[in-house]
This record gives C-alpha cells, structure tokens and sequence, in this order.
C-alpha cells in the first residue's frame, strides 16, 4: 500500500479542494472514532459532511485511501510543531512551545489522536508507508537537535529518543483516555483550562527532568 501526504509536496489544493478534504477529514474522524474502520461506510461519512458519495468519490477514491488521510493529518499537525527545532533554540522555550501545541492539539483534535492510537495498538499497518525512511531521518534530526542541546550543556544528559517518545505520550494521553481522566476526577469532560493546567504541569515536570527552568 502507498500513499501521499499533500504536506509533504506537490502543488498546493485550491481553496475549495482544501475546504471539501477538510470537510470530508473531520467528518471521516467522527464517524471512524465511532465505529472504527471495519463500521464505518463511506455512505455514513458522504451524509455526515453534508455531500454526495460522488464527491467524497472524487477527492478520496476509496474508505481506506481516507482512513489513511485522516491518519496522515494528524500527524502531519503533531510533526509541523517540530518541523522548525535547531540547536540554536532555547531548549526550555522550544519544549514550553511543543508542549503546549501538542495539548491544545488533543484539546481540539481528541478523536483523530485516538483513532491513531488504536491503528499503532492494532499492528499500525496502514502506517507502515508514513513510517518510512524519510520518517526516520527526520525523527534521528529533531533527536539530534536535542543532543546538540545536551552536548552544549544547554540541558542534562538525557536520551533524546526517550525524551521525545515522552512528549509524544503525555500530551496525546489527554486525548485518548480523557474517558479515564474525567471519571478518576470525577469530571464530565475535560475543559480548556483543564488542558491548560495539565500542560502546565508536564512544562514543570519534563523541563525540570531536563534540568531546565520553566518560565510559566
């Protein structure tokens, strides 16, 4: 299986192209978060974004080249925030800046961060193509970025592998088990000051692991 991320090159869409994927993104989101892959038609999706099937037809040929998009988008948004990380930044305002992206990102994109996790849970095959070497040599770039911090002495000596796989899964348990988080604490949902707090609290506690002052 291949496919293509727009954001990764190519022409940029039109407005109205950009506008429908958008569209037919977040409805595709909604109704795969619902009734996972296997549940979900793409009659129920067409309906929910308010178009024909030919339309959803034109823009995504087939349910899994969508499935894959909605997949795609949210990482291509948790990546985006990384994308622009040199070891000429101040590693305390970087982190601050990721950290905080990333939770407002669970904050307003909660179910596509939990249709991800529950494709990587299930085998994460219909990532396998995103998670190429082109992946891989930007990852081993932002995990040198940190270790150009460390060898700066700008931080303390920390695998940056691990330090990044943190900060990938602290901000996005937000999103995928806010179930848990609310009936622990007795919430009805999680509210943006919530997610405000909670980052603020992993700003203290990832950049003091570092070695780093937080400045909130």
């Amino acid at each position: 299986m291949t496919f293509e991320v727009p954001a990764h090159g190519g022409k940029p869409a039109s407005r109205i192209r950009q506008k429908n994927e958008e569209t037919i993104i977040k409805a595709a989101e909604d109704e795969f978060a619902r009734h996972g892959f296997k549940g979900t038609s793409m009659n129920t999706i067409a309906t929910k974004a308010g178009l024909p099937k030919a339309n959803l037809h034109y823009y995504f040929t087939n349910k899994l080249g969508l499935y894959v998009a909605v997949l795609s988008n949210i990482l291509e948004l948790w990546d985006s925030t990384f994308n622009t990380l040199t070891a000429e930044d101040d590693p305390a305002e970087a982190l601050t800046r990721y950290i905080r992206a990333k939770m407002e990102f669970s904050r307003r994109q909660p179910q596509a961060s939990r249709i991800f996790a529950m494709e990587v849970i299930s085998g994460g095959e219909c990532l396998t193509e995103y998670f190429n070497q082109d992946y891989r040599a930007w990852f081993q770039g932002r995990a040198a970025v940190f270790q150009a911090w460390i060898d700066a002495g700008k931080m303390d000596p920390v695998d940056p592998v691990h330090l990044i796989f943190l900060l990938w899964g602290s901000t996005q348990h937000y999103a995928d088990f806010a179930t848990q988080i609310c009936r622990v604490s007795g919430r009805s949902k999680l509210t943006k000051q919530d997610m405000e707090d909670a980052g603020n609290n992993l700003i203290r506690i990832i950049l003091k692991g570092c070695g780093l002052t937080p400045s909130l």
